[in-house]
């Protein structure tokens, strides 16, 4: 038989199709959420990039405003219009820096031609120092309208108490110098701290990675983090690029990254603030970012696959238990219940497949009764037929007996063929007492004792409590023929023919045992008799075999009981009949009730 190919069942099939729609469904809206929210973050950061670069511009433009408003302070204040040769002009200019020594190095006043006019804090001009060399000193002269801003730079000119070199940005700017009674054009000097602007900028960052420098208008770096290693060559920057930038956000590629760069000018000085911002630290797009996601979308995933999971073994475990019972069913337990639970439509066709298999039950129930009421009429039809042949040689001893006048013979023995076919018509039941099943074979016996002329001799022997007992119709005879006809008839000397009939309580068995004299038989014509293959039918009995009682036996009281036979050849043979011990009125009272219930639904027809 060819193996059932089985199929992916449906709680995995179930979950299968839901957790791979899921995942789908979950990678189509997290791409989709991934690059609306990495824009929006892009954007969102963008924004902040461009507030906290618009606070620092505000920032380093009031840190600048401050040095032009001391300048002018200076210049208007103390300057212009005063004798410089006069010791006020110092006290003024000693108080202003005193006023701004966090952020000022040192105030100096130049003639035109390089001499030092006035300085504070005091201190004195190297011998070595070429005043008129340095593009602070000569830019102002050049466009002494405006004001003018150094690249860092170390001050090494002046030789003060500490002798140190600091890093300053010179601001300075085209003054009239009063001196007695000549005016001259000279130079105004503020020395800003490089520390001061530098402290203003290296607080700030810009996300992760993020960082701001401020160049000038030509490209040159006035302050960066990370000036030394950009000095030493060890990191680079586009800073040329960027001083062609205007105010605005640019993406660009630098060294095989990607940045964002926002500018911002500061206002005067023609600096620009440049912030540079990593792309990868303001999108989705860092391996860090990129694990959290995957992260988020697997523990979205191993939810979705437990709640499918849970779901699809709600739906199907009712399906596999209504599976089981069809199965069960298939294997011809029909008796076995069905399962009926989970949703509606379960519960409906577990009460439908309960609803046929009873059906299937009492279809079947009808089967086997039918078959087996079949089966009873076809045995009791042939189990009441009357050989012709016996009938025959039973009239043509009645005629012999009245033609020799042997009229009492001959009244007995057709009151003997009488009462065989009352008891074998029994108004059609095939169920006697023991008393009627004993009486025709009595009747029988006597009748063919007659025919073979006392060839034989035979006794019957039952138990009172036995004689009331239930037993099948014609069961005896068939068997005490066969003793006749194949046991006796070509013997010598006289046959025994004992039938012994007992109750054994113990086991609740009703026994009959049917004894012979005659040749006997070898185990294998025992075992043909209840094959039908070991005995053939003289032609002169009922012609019904050993097996036929036996089947009919067992037909209506069921397997446990029936014929059992022992046999030696020219020993006799012996034939136990085991039924179970009901008593008559037991069948009587069952017939009325199947009869009153059967004519109960043919009124209902």
């Amino acid at each position: 038989m060819r193996a059932e190919k089985r199929g992916l069942g449906i709680r995995y099939s179930i979950f299968i199709y839901f957790t791979v729609t899921a995942l789908i469904a979950i990678l189509s809206v997290g791409l989709s959420m991934y690059d609306r929210f990495s824009d929006q973050l892009t954007e969102a950061v963008q924004n902040e990039n461009q507030i906290l670069m618009t606070q620092v511009n505000q920032s380093v433009d009031s840190y600048l405003r401050n040095i032009m408003r001391l300048s002018d302070a200076l210049y208007y204040g103390v300057v212009k219009n005063a004798d410089i040769s006069g010791e006020g002009t110092f006290d003024k200019m000693k108080l202003l820096y005193d006023s701004n020594d966090s952020t000022v190095e040192n105030i100096a006043l130049f003639s035109g031609d390089g001499e030092l006019l006035k300085v504070a804090p005091a201190a004195r001009l190297k011998a070595t120092a070429r005043i008129w060399e340095e593009s602070w000193f000569k830019d102002p002269l050049e466009k002494m309208e405006n004001l003018h801003f150094s690249m860092p730079h170390v001050q090494y000119i002046f030789d003060d108490a500490k002798s140190q070199y600091k890093w300053v940005i010179s601001v300075s700017r085209a003054v009239e110098v009063t001196k007695g009674a000549s005016v001259s054009q000279g130079v105004l000097l503020i020395d800003i701290r490089y520390s001061s602007l530098e402290q203003l900028l290296d607080s700030v960052t810009l996300g992760n990675g993020g960082y701001v420098y401020l160049i000038s208008n030509d490209g040159q770096i006035i302050y960066h983090p990370k000036a030394q290693l950009i000095d030493s060559g060890r990191v680079k920057e586009d800073h040329q690029r960027a001083a062609g930038y205007r105010d605005g956000i640019y993406e660009e590629d630098f060294q095989g990254e990607k940045r964002y760069v926002t500018i911002k000018s500061v206002g005067y000085t023609g600096w620009k603030l440049v912030g540079v911002t990593p792309i990868q630290s303001v999108s989705f797009s860092g391996v860090k970012t990129r694990l959290f996601v995957l992260f988020v979308i697997l523990l979205i995933l191993f939810i979705l696959m437990v709640i499918n999971y849970y779901i699809s073994s709600k739906i199907t475990d009712p399906i596999h238990e209504l599976e089981g019972s069809v199965r069960r069913l298939e294997d011809g337990k029909l008796d076995a219940p069905v399962y009926i639970g989970g949703s509606y439509e379960i519960q409906h066709l577990g009460r439908s497949i309960s609803t046929m298999a009873s059906q299937i039950q009492v279809l079947m129930q009808d089967i086997v009764e039918e078959h087996e009421a079949k089966r009873k009429r076809e045995f009791d039809t042939l189990q009441s037929q009357i050989n012709p042949h016996f009938l025959y040689n039973t009239l043509d001893i009645i005629v012999w007996m009245v033609e020799n006048e042997k009229k009492s013979e001959a009244v007995k023995v057709v009151t003997a063929l009488a009462r065989f076919f009352r008891i074998s018509l029994s108004k059609g039941k095939s169920i006697i007492t023991v008393r009627d099943e004993l009486e025709h074979v009595r009747n029988y016996l006597m009748i063919q004792q007659m025919r073979f002329k006392n060839k034989f001799i035979y006794e019957i022997a039952a138990q009172e409590q036995t004689l009331d007992l239930a037993s099948l119709k014609l069961m005896l005879q068939p068997l005490v023929e066969n003793a006749i006809y194949h046991g006796m008839e070509f013997m010598d000397g006289d046959g025994e023919v004992k039938i012994v009939v007992e109750l054994k309580e113990d086991i609740g068995h009703l026994c009959f045992l049917i004894q012979d004299n005659g040749l006997g038989m070898t185990a294998q014509q025992v075992e043909g008799l209840f094959t039908d293959k070991g005995h053939v039918s003289s032609g002169r009995g009922s012609g019904i075999g050993v097996r036929n009682v036996n089947e009919r036996i067992k037909l209506y009281f069921g397997d446990d009981y029936g014929l059992k036979i022992w046999s030696e050849p020219d020993e006799g043979t012996w034939i136990s009949i085991d039924l179970p011990a009901i008593p008559y009125q037991e069948v009587l009272e069952k017939d009325i009730r199947q009869e009153k219930g059967g004519q109960d639904e043919k009124g209902k027809t």
